[in-house]
C-alpha cells in the first residue's frame, strides 16, 4: 500500500511539473491509473485532495487556477518549485535551526524538519546547535491553541480564498466572512489574521479566537493585490492597538492586569486595592481591556469607556 501511495503521488506530482496549462481534476483521473480505478466519483475526489496536500506538505507548490469556463485546474510551476543554490553559513544556518524548533504543533514540527532537510541536502551547512545547553531552562516556544490557525496558515502560503464565520466582540452572533489571507501575526499573545475582506472591499484583520466554526478554501484566485510584508505587519499592529494616538486614565485592580502595567506611562496608589494608570490609547484597546473584565474601570476618555461598557453588555448578553 506504502508503494502504491508514494507511486500514484509521484504520478500526480510529474503530471503537474510536466504540464503548461492548469489541468482539471477530469483529466488528472484519465492520466493517472490509480485515479481511473477509484471505483465512484467520491472515493476519486477524496483521495485526490489528500494526494494534493501530500504533495504541498513535502513542499511542492500547487497553483489553483480557475479558467474561464469557471473549471477549476492544477499545476506545479517549475521555477516556483526549483530551489535556488544555497548560500548560508554557519549562523544563518543555526538560526533557522532554532527557527525550526519554535512550533508547538506536531504538524507543523515536521514541516519545518522536512524543510531544514532538503535545505541540507542542497548544500546548508551543518551547525552545532549553540542553545542546546539551554534548552532545559529556556525553548522558544509560539504557542497557538485556535484551531483555525493551520488551515489559514495553509491558506497565506497556497494563496487561496477561505470562508469562515467571525463574531465581532461587541457581537451577539457570528456573520460569515469571505476573506482572501494575506498573513498571520502574533501580537501580545494573540493571533491575528490580515487580508482583504471580498464583501466589504477593504483590506481587515482578524483575531483567531473569535473565528467559530471551520474555515473553508474556495477556488479561485485573489481578487486584491497582497501588500509587502511591512505594510500587513503595520496593519495587524494598528488595528490591534499598537499604534496609539491618545492617552488613556484606566484603575486597574492591584496585583492584576501586569501586561497593562508594562504599557503604563506612569501609575499611581489610590488605596483600597486600586491603582491608576495612564496607557496609551490606539484602536482596539477597548477589545484587550474588556479581557481583564471587573479588575479595569475605564476613568478617561468617555468615547473609551462607551466603548468598553458596549462590549460587556454584548457578552452579558450571549
Amino acid at each position: 500500500m506504502a508503494i502504491a501511495k508514494a507511486e500514484r503521488l509521484m504520478n500526480l506530482a510529474l503530471c503537474l511539473l510536466g504540464t503548461r496549462r492548469p489541468l482539471s481534476k477530469r483529466e488528472l483521473r484519465g492520466s493517472i491509473e490509480a485515479y481511473l480505478e477509484a471505483g465512484t466519483d467520491d472515493s476519486f475526489n477524496r483521495m485526490f485532495e489528500r494526494d494534493k496536500e501530500d504533495l504541498r506538505e513535502l513542499g511542492l507548490v500547487i497553483e489553483t487556477v480557475e479558467n474561464l469556463d469557471g473549471e477549476t485546474g492544477y499545476l506545479a510551476r517549475r521555477d516556483s518549485n526549483r530551489l535556488p543554490p544555497i548560500t548560508l553559513d554557519a549562523e544563518e544556518a543555526a538560526a533557522l535551526g532554532l527557527a525550526a524548533k519554535v512550533w508547538q504543533q506536531a504538524r507543523l514540527a515536521g514541516a519545518a524538519s522536512g524543510a531544514l532537510q532538503k535545505l541540507r541536502a542542497a548544500g546548508m551547512p551543518e551547525a552545532e546547535d549553540a542553545y542546546e545547553a539551554h534548552h532545559s531552562a529556556l525553548e522558544p516556544r509560539i504557542p497557538v491553541h485556535e484551531a483555525a490557525f493551520e488551515p489559514l496558515m495553509l491558506a497565506c502560503r497556497d494563496r487561496r480564498p477561505v470562508v469562515f464565520d467571525y463574531r465581532k466582540a461587541n457581537a451577539a452572533r457570528p456573520e460569515q466572512r469571505q476573506v482572501e489571507p494575506w498573513t498571520l501575526e502574533c501580537w501580545r499573545g494573540h493571533w491575528y489574521l490580515a487580508g482583504w475582506d471580498r464583501d466589504r472591499g477593504a483590506e481587515r484583520v482578524f483575531r483567531l479566537s473569535r473565528i467559530t466554526g471551520r474555515v473553508r478554501s474556495r477556488a479561485g484566485s485573489f481578487t486584491a493585490p497582497v501588500p509587502d510584508a511591512v505594510t500587513v505587519r503595520e496593519t495587524v499592529e494598528s488595528w490591534a492597538g499598537e499604534t496609539a494616538t491618545r492617552s488613556a486614565l484606566i484603575r486597574l485592580r492591584s496585583g492584576c492586569g501586569y501586561p497593562l502595567r508594562a504599557r503604563a506611562v506612569s501609575s499611581r496608589d489610590l488605596g483600597d486595592g486600586w491603582d491608576e494608570l495612564e496607557i496609551p490609547y490606539g484602536h482596539g484597546l477597548d477589545a484587550w481591556l474588556v479581557e481583564f473584565g471587573p479588575d479595569v474601570v475605564v476613568l478617561e476618555p468617555a468615547d473609551l469607556r462607551a466603548d468598553v461598557v458596549e462590549r460587556l453588555r454584548a457578552v452579558a448578553k450571549g
